[in-house]
């Protein structure tokens, strides 16, 4: 009886013990913190920026290469994306669209600073991305998605948010 008592008791005991191994893996800031880019270096001054809601009102959200904004979101179901993203998010999600105006062609980052699925659009139609990956330990970019982008006009959909706000910044690679 006595190991049947045991056993149960010291597996307990183990399992604080796991979750400090785990908690060892997550990047402790500062002391972890990566340097931020010379590209993304704008990441620390966001503007505040309120997304649009459908093609209509894209120009009056409009991001900047090399400038971080806020960006205020709105509940997924009153966005209408100009194309379907491929992870829209459910109907408690945040999304939102702005535009894009590119004066020089080259590969453009998108940092943003959630999970957040990103679009990019061209002509109605979702762009290709040619790279991916996580910003900097303890930065507070947590994806960023790039893209070859020539000379125009562009829209960036952020969809499947689970905050209403999220911070982004598109900049030019070297």
């Amino acid at each position: 009886m006595m190991k049947m008592l045991v056993f149960p008791l010291l597996a307990s005991l183990a399992v604080p013990a796991l979750a400090q191994d785990m908690a060892m893996a997550t990047p402790v800031c500062p002391r972890d913190a990566e340097p931020i880019p010379a590209g993304l270096a704008a990441w620390g001054n966001k503007t505040p920026l309120a997304a649009a809601k459908d093609e209509a009102s894209v120009g009056q959200a409009s991001l900047i290469p090399g400038t971080a904004v806020d960006l205020a979101l709105a509940d997924t179901p009153a966005v209408h994306y100009v194309v379907r993203p491929s992870h829209p998010g459910g109907s408690v999600s945040h999304g939102g669209m702005a535009g894009l105006v590119i004066a020089t062609a080259g590969t453009y980052r998108v940092a943003i600073g959630s999970g957040a699925w990103v679009d990019l659009i061209k002509d109605k139609a979702s762009l290709e991305s040619n790279g991916h990956g996580h910003g900097p330990n303890c930065s507070g970019i947590r994806k960023m998605v790039d893209f070859a982008l020539q000379p125009g006009s562009y829209i960036v959909q952020i969809a499947g948010n689970g905050e209403a706000r999220i911070p982004v910044l598109v900049a030019k690679l070297p």
